[in-house]
């Protein structure tokens, strides 16, 4: 990835402000404000702890609440749980081999646990900012606007789910993979996008879903195709573009499967019992949790033996409909805003483009773009933004109705990019102080604009330094965006309730 454009820099510069004042403000609350006892995973360590291993809690022990204690454990002393395998092994995977090999050094000094630590904070930050420029490279190749692809990627280095993309959490790896794969995708680098786009599911199960984007690619190359051939040739076509579409998805989906084989092994196959400390198996005892060394699990002998669906039906209460309750009613009140971007962009964009959504966007929009040049409209409101408008879609219906609604921001603003081109493209509509001839015609600018010459580079900040000049819009998105990024840090790392 080069930096040769001035709006990569921007885009980098602001990353790294943000994360870094994101580790500082978790290591001060973290201080500052007492830990909730709250009903979490709380393993016992196996290893004693010295000075250097408080100093690297005191730093950063906010980023190990809640999921992230799984994810630490898992990658200190493996799969031994039942219910760990609701969390994938590609983010464990890298946390281990960065804490052996980049951590080597601190050996002596740190326990595996306190490196594990340090090795989570600075992969994530450094997949977060790398994610922000993988983000603008997608927003300039398909939104095809600059201006606009910046102004989501600066979004990005806000994202609400700010506190995960930090914390030991799979976001920032999974929002790196995804934005990676869909930019190579779009240059027509479909191996390399198949590769990431598999890397991604051996670390969010969401990741399986992203097969999508592959098929609907090659559909669409397959019907903008010229077939002059007899019927022979086309036939042979489709079944080479059928066969092809199987080996993308069985390519994304190996990790999933063979995820699955791992814990099938473990747990059903008879071997030789695991060797488990004995504080492990007394946790396990006193939560009820399931050792390989116990009973055969029923989902062993299931047609389709997933133990990732058990888990999250037994463990986790994941199910149709299932937080439909009235004590969930704060949860959905905390995930509302990003519930309503996700929707009001896919009503947005339908009423925009009913025929390329009719058509699925695999044929060619002819009513709409420039007439003299042929091209499709830049923007939003581009026909390449469908299927990225569908995916989302999909997420939010099924998180909605399926999953704890609360983590709706993060699973969609780790996956998507929808999350960051709408309220951009509402900002570039609304805000006259991002209004230019070039980017807007036939609207007139405001005073004093926060783009154009002698403005600042970066606009998200030329509009928090004018803050009180914006209009109602921009003080609805920034708001959401900056409140949820602070509460995010506040709340979460001193585990108390956060989406």
């Amino acid at each position: 990835m080069q930096l040769g454009e001035p709006s990569q820099k921007d885009v980098l510069r602001f990353a790294v402000v943000c994360r870094s004042l994101t580790l500082v403000l978790q290591a001060l609350f973290n201080v500052l404000i007492p830990d909730h006892a709250a009903d979490a995973f709380l393993p016992p360590r196996l290893e004693p702890t010295g000075f250097e291993d408080q100093l690297v809690e005191w730093l950063l022990g906010g980023l190990s609440r809640w999921d992230a204690e799984h994810f630490l454990f898992i990658a200190e002393h493996g799969y031994i749980y039942e219910h760990s395998f609701a969390f994938f092994p590609g983010f464990p995977l890298a946390l281990r081999t960065g804490a052996e090999l980049l951590g080597w050094p601190l050996q002596g000094l740190l326990t595996l646990r306190s490196r594990l630590l340090l090795t989570a904070a600075l992969l994530n930050s450094l997949c977060s900012v790398l994610a922000a420029l993988a983000l603008y490279e997608l927003g300039c190749q398909v939104l095809r606007c600059h201006r606009l692809a910046l102004l989501s990627a600066l979004l990005f280095c806000l994202s609400p789910a700010n506190v995960f993309l930090a914390s030991g959490y799979s976001e920032s790896l999974f929002a790196l993979l995804v934005f990676s794969a869909m930019s190579q995708l779009e240059r027509g680098r479909r191996g390399w996008s198949t590769l990431l786009f598999a890397f991604a599911t051996g670390v969010r199960s969401n990741g399986l879903i992203n097969v999508g984007f592959l098929l609907h690619t090659q559909c669409r190359h397959f019907l903008s195709s010229p077939s002059s051939g007899p019927l022979p040739g086309t036939l042979w076509r489709l079944l080479r573009l059928v066969a092809f579409l199987l080996l993308m998805a069985l390519g994304i989906g190996l990790p999933f499967a063979l995820f699955q084989l791992y814990a099938y092994s473990q747990f059903c196959w008879p071997h030789s019992p695991r060797l488990i400390p004995a504080p492990f198996l007394q946790l396990a005892k006193d939560k009820g949790y399931r050792v390989p060394a116990g009973d055969q699990p029923s989902w062993c002998t299931w047609r389709l033996p997933l133990i990732y669906s058990y888990v999250q039906d037994v463990y986790w209460n994941v199910g149709f409909l299932r937080y439909f309750e009235l004590r969930q009613v704060p949860n959905f009140l905390l995930a509302a805003p990003v519930v309503v971007l996700g929707a009001w962009a896919a009503w947005i964009y339908v009423t925009a483009n009913l025929w390329n959504c009719l058509t699925l966007g695999l044929l060619r929009n002819e009513g709409r773009g420039d007439k003299k040049s042929g091209k499709p409209p830049p923007g939003f409101h581009s026909p390449q933004v469908f299927v990225y408008v569908a995916h989302s879609s999909a997420l939010l219906l099924f998180g909605a109705l399926c999953m704890h609604v609360q983590v709706l921001t993060r699973f969609l603003g780790s996956s998507t990019p929808i999350v960051y081109w709408f309220p951009a493209h509402l900002l570039q509509d609304w805000e006259p102080l991002l209004w230019t001839q070039e980017t807007v015609p036939g609207k007139t600018p405001a005073v004093g604009s926060v783009v154009g010459p002698g403005a600042s580079k970066n606009p998200i900040w030329g509009l928090l330094c004018k803050w009180s000049a914006c209009s109602r819009v921009t003080w609805a998105i920034l708001g959401y965006f900056l409140s949820y990024w602070l509460l995010g840090l506040l709340l979460h790392c001193n585990f108390l309730p956060w989406t």
